[in-house]
């Protein structure tokens, strides 16, 4: 094989591994999102059947002077 063949190779082969790590990080950077989306669902679903449970909790405050 020659120099010129070679380099073209070792080019080619640098591209590919460049854009399959491109798209991996968009994979990651996806996934990241899915899951703070996922986290924020949680939790508000956590909140609401809370205040379903104890409805009578925190909807007063009583103040003494």
């Amino acid at each position: 094989m020659d120099i010129a063949a070679l380099s073209i190779e070792l080019s080619q082969m640098k591209v590919a591994r460049d854009s399959s790590i491109s798209v991996l990080k968009m994979a990651m950077d996806t996934g990241k999102t899915q899951m703070n989306d996922m986290i924020k669902i949680i939790e508000k679903t956590a909140k609401t059947m809370e205040r379903s449970i104890t409805p009578h909790l925190g909807g007063n405050v009583d103040v003494r002077i």
